[in-house]
């Protein structure tokens, strides 16, 4: 977690909260619900780190005082990173296209999202976050939104933009910014489904490089989950989306998707529909909100696995799969194995920032997946191959992880 300098600034439930809005048509029932009551006023909020009894605290948490830090800063920009809170902040960016499973809602509704992000930051990493919903879908603009904000900020995490755009927004940034740049709809989904599935691989007793995967879905989550599969060393993936499995001889893919049949499809030379590929496949990781009839997953492995991820109605419902699969994972809290994000952005930001890192490399997510799966490989069993989010020792193993693969990799700055 974060040493004793790390700002503290997040801080939910506090305040005293505002009384909501008069009363409209479904003031009523929203008044009756519990979730609508935790969030009246927002859930976090700004609090100082000092005190400010008296004029000598104020001279030196302002003028005249802060004068000396910011001379000092001006003079040697790499003293931001001890006397602000820059090093320890991370932008939650939206432009509010793909929000949850509700799609193109627009920033201002997408707020409650990055409000609740930031206080996952806070609470299972340390790290504060500011979010910020843009209102602009124009990738340009984006782009130079995020470049002339990114001084007051150590890190850029991107949220809910839809794909293909993200895609272009996140490599542009990388390839500009020195702080590290990170789409949580790909690369949190992609390092828990690997570390979900490298003790899913063990209880069933397959090796990667012999396990046939069918990834259903090739938006954003399936882009990044097919691409750290590959990394970490399965080769036989078939990705599908509406229109069947994704190969070179298709002429209606995008630039995104016909570089992913590159990678798989086109050098395993599976075709067709999902039936075909799924006749016979080891793993379904379900990442596209369609529905997979029972019996075609009866046509897979035996020992199969099965990952549905769709919120709320799973690809395959755990019910439907259990019938045909030995180890099954979905993305609701209400079953076990739940693949959720939070296992992984808060840790790898963490320990990021605590190496000063300037990038978030491969290397980094594959080794936030291995710490995960460790920390319950030798407990696994086929209801339990991903650790809980409240388990306390999953933010500091992300953490400690994803510091030492900076390190490897060239990207840490201490």
């Amino acid at each position: 977690m974060a040493p004793d300098s790390t700002p503290t600034t997040v801080t939910p439930g506090t305040a005293p909260a505002p009384e909501p809005a008069p009363a409209d048509a479904g003031a009523s029932a929203r008044a009756a619900d519990p979730v609508f009551a935790l969030h009246v006023g927002g859930k976090m909020e700004i609090t100082s780190r000092v005190a400010l009894d008296g004029p000598d605290e104020l001279s030196m948490a302002y003028t005249p005082g802060v004068a000396r830090v910011c001379q000092a800063i001006a003079e040697d920009a790499a003293l931001a990173d001890d006397y602000t809170w820059v090093p320890n902040t991370v932008a939650i960016v939206t432009d509010g296209t793909a929000v949850l499973g509700l799609g193109d809602i627009g920033p201002r509704a997408a707020m409650p999202v990055m409000e609740g992000k930031a206080v996952l930051f806070k609470q299972f990493g340390g790290v504060d976050g500011v979010p910020i919903c843009l209102d602009t879908v124009d990738v340009d603009e984006i782009v130079e939104t995020v470049v002339r904000m990114a001084p007051s900020f150590g890190g850029i995490n991107l949220e809910d933009i839809s794909a293909p755009r993200c895609f272009e927004i996140e490599d542009r940034l990388k390839q500009r910014l020195s702080i590290p740049v990170f789409h949580d709809d790909q690369h949190g989904t992609a390092v828990v489904v690997l570390a979900a599935l490298e003790n899913a691989l063990r209880l069933t007793g397959r090796l990667a490089e012999t396990t046939r995967v069918v990834v259903s879905g090739a938006g954003a989550a399936g882009v990044a989950v097919t691409k750290i599969l590959l990394a970490a060393g399965l080769s036989d993936i078939a990705v599908t989306d509406r229109k069947g499995v994704l190969h070179g001889d298709r002429e209606d893919l995008n630039d995104s998707k016909r570089a992913l049949a590159q990678l798989t499809a086109d050098r395993t030379g599976r075709t067709g529909a999902l039936a075909d590929v799924m006749d016979g496949a080891d793993v379904f990781i379900g990442l596209s909100g369609g529905t997979v009839p029972e019996e075609v997953v009866a046509t897979m492995a035996a020992d199969a696995i099965v990952f549905g991820l769709a919120n709320p109605t799973p690809e395959v419902h755990p019910d439907v799969a259990h019938r045909h699969a030995r180890v099954v994972a979905t993305g609701r809290s209400d079953f076990p194995n739940q693949i959720n994000n939070v296992l992984a952005f808060p840790g790898i930001f963490r320990g990021a920032f605590d190496a000063r890192a300037t990038a978030i490399t491969e290397g980094m997510k594959l080794a936030a997946a291995d710490a995960l799966a460790a920390l319950v490989a030798d407990e696994a069993r086929e209801d339990l191959v991903i650790p809980s989010p409240f388990d306390p020792r999953v933010g500091p193993a992300v953490a400690a992880a994803v510091a030492a693969a900076a390190r490897a990799d060239g990207v840490a700055r201490r």
